[in-house]
């Protein structure tokens, strides 16, 4: 007798539960899977070989050399002390994986199988019994369980915004791990947890998790420390019994046997020594660089490959940051004033030789950014908030402020006057002062030295406004630490979006971060408004809502101007020596460089690290 169609996927579901252990149950509204999506269906179904960006007979071998700037005396990359090493990312595995040409869908890696109930209230990892640490220790869900527990006790502050509304972890067996949510909707959750890297427990049990440390820490992934020289360089070799090798998420991926980050003081220095193939790779963000810096013989001949590479991944946001714990910055009507001194016009076409785009939206170059007037959905999510919003939201289409760049920009300046003078600020003897007779005054903060070409004419133009402003230059090190104890008026910030925006929201602009140390919140937003319609985008239950209300969260914080928007390009400026080849299909959201290999018999330079 033939069994119905329904009752033989039932049956189906038991004997997988039966294979993968007692702990997975049979439900309608459970699935079990290798992969995860935010929202609609993984691109890559069950028994996938390969990505199809990849080069899935991609030779191994050779030696590359990238360049990383200031220095680093940390190889622990998961507290907030210190400065960590470039490329520590390569030494751990994740419980789940991103595609490169998707919006937020996970695969399977060190969770072998995926168990999620409809209404995604829980989610059980099984983790795949080959998994294991470098030192040939299996991964357990012990494992599992005392990272995320470390991370939420000594890691950085974004962990805690991530992992907020996690409710328990427990590890059921060996090899399986349950995280149960709050209820809260909050969709992405599974996925955000799947990102988890895993820490061995044995390795960390006698030592101090949150101190700084040189002495390389055991790892799972593809490749492993080898040598450092601290603060110049660190070097790494590619696992030879790397236990997932071999599976279908790293086939043609990690095809270099070492991957060298030497140290420079400034980028300027570094493009020198790629020049003198002291280095392989390059990703140019220097405008005027990119158009003047590599007219050399080597390009020329072919020798060194210069191309742009486009994308279509999001480019964030760029701009100046206000500190709005500063009280000269509280007042959006002031921090509005401020952006018409910005002349993006000119400083295209004179400083980035007409290379960029002005930056309108915190989600540009997709289709989570806001353009024109709101929809009908995207009222249907700002209405109830009219009174506490800025009129503009409703009846304008934010737009920067715009010149025809000659630079002469008195227009802009006069309207911004009237908008300080609205704010209650006032000319006198050339300054501008507040009611106190105090003049506005504020220092930019910069670590990169490239940037005070761009930061100096709009110093001037402020200072035409009566604005005393100074530029602050400080090493690395310094920068990173002001910027963890929100010591700075003003900077230029960048703020990453990711095709599937979601948890990391709180941390960039939630009230509760904004007086956190480390966190993301440089800014200091603390609006209700921009809480509760991250919550609800944290929860969206479909790609179009999720849509929706990012694109009325990008409006809420573009006309509260808590940036000085300033450009982006949606290409990757790439240079590089002729020793590479790359796949034939180019991954969307990422420049895909693990998936490049050495040309078989080419020519590499020296491995042996730089020394006195």
């Amino acid at each position: 007798m033939q069994l119905p169609i329904k009752v033989f996927a039932k049956l189906a579901i038991l004997a997988m539960a039966l294979v993968m252990g007692s702990n997975v149950q049979a439900s309608p509204e459970v699935t079990i899977s290798q992969a995860i999506a935010m929202h609609g269906e993984p691109k890559y179904k069950e028994g996938f070989t390969h990505f199809e960006y990849v080069n899935p007979d991609a030779p191994k071998g050779g030696t590359v050399r990238r360049d990383a700037v200031g220095t680093f005396d940390t190889l622990n990359n998961f507290t907030p002390k210190g400065n960590s090493a470039q490329g520590l990312g390569l030494i751990y595995d994740t419980l789940l994986t991103r595609s490169l040409d998707e919006p937020f869908t996970l695969y399977g890696l060190i969770a072998e199988k995926i168990e999620l109930p409809k209404d995604r209230s829980w989610i059980k990892f099984h983790l795949n019994p080959n998994a294991k640490f470098h030192d040939g220790k299996a991964i357990s869900a012990n494992d599992v369980v005392f990272t995320f527990n470390t991370l939420i006790k000594k890691g950085p502050p974004h962990y805690q915004a991530y992992y907020e509304d996690v409710e328990s972890v427990t590890a059921i067996d060996s090899k399986t791990v349950k995280f149960v949510f709050k209820p809260t909707n909050n969709a992405e959750l599974p996925l955000i947890v799947g990102e988890l890297p895993v820490l061995p427990e044995h390795y960390w049990k006698n030592k101090d998790f949150s101190k700084s440390t040189l002495t390389a820490p055991l790892g799972s992934g593809p490749y492993k420390i080898e040598q450092i020289e601290p603060g110049r360089s660190i070097s790494y070799q590619r696992v030879d019994n790397y236990w997932a090798k071999n599976h279908p998420i790293n086939k043609g991926t990690y095809n270099y046997d070492t991957v060298i980050y030497d140290y420079y003081r400034d980028r300027s220095i570094a493009l020198e020594a790629f020049k003198a193939h002291e280095l392989d790779y390059r990703e140019e963000n220097n405008s005027k660089l990119w158009a003047t810096a590599y007219d050399i013989p080597q390009v020329k001949s072919g020798d060194i490959v210069k191309e742009l590479i486009p994308h279509q991944r999001p480019v964030g946001m760029q701009g100046f940051a206000m500190n709005t714990r500063r009280e000269i910055f509280k007042d959006p009507k002031v921090r509005e004033a401020l952006a018409l001194a910005f002349d993006f016009e000119w400083t295209n076409k004179n400083l980035f030789y007409g290379q960029y785009k002005r930056t309108k939206s915190y989600f540009d170059n997709t289709e989570l950014a806001s353009t024109g007037l709101p929809s009908e959905e995207e009222l249907e999510i700002l209405l109830p908030y009219k009174d506490q919003l800025p009129e503009e939201v409703f009846t304008k289409e934010y737009q920067p402020p715009y010149t025809d760049g000659n630079g002469k920009i008195r227009n802009q300046l006069r309207l911004a006057w009237r908008k300080l003078k609205a704010a209650g600020w006032t000319i006198k003897g050339g300054k501008l002062l507040n009611k106190n007779n105090e003049q506005m005054t504020f220092e930019i903060m910069l670590y990169a030295p490239a940037f005070e070409r761009v930061v100096n004419p709009f110093r001037k133009n402020l200072e035409r406004l009566g604005i005393d402003v100074s530029i602050r230059m400080v090493d690395v090190t310094q920068y990173i630490n002001r910027l963890r104890s929100f010591d700075y008026d003003m900077i230029i910030a960048t703020f990453g979006q990711s095709s599937s925006p979601g948890n990391e929201q709180r941390n960039y602009w939630g009230s509760k971060y904004a007086d956190q140390p480390s966190s993301r919140n440089f800014i200091g937003i603390k609006n209700p408004v921009i809480d509760e319609i991250i919550e609800k985008l944290i929860a969206a239950d479909s790609r179009e809502s999720l849509v929706n209300l990012t694109r009325a969260l990008d409006r809420v914080l573009l006309w509260n101007h808590y940036v000085i928007p300033q450009h982006h390009i949606s290409a990757w400026r790439v240079a590089y020596w002729d020793t590479f080849e790359r796949p034939k299909i180019s991954p969307k959201l990422d420049i895909g460089f693990f998936t490049w290999w050495i040309k078989p018999g080419s020519q590499t330079i020296s491995v042996k690290l730089q020394s006195e």
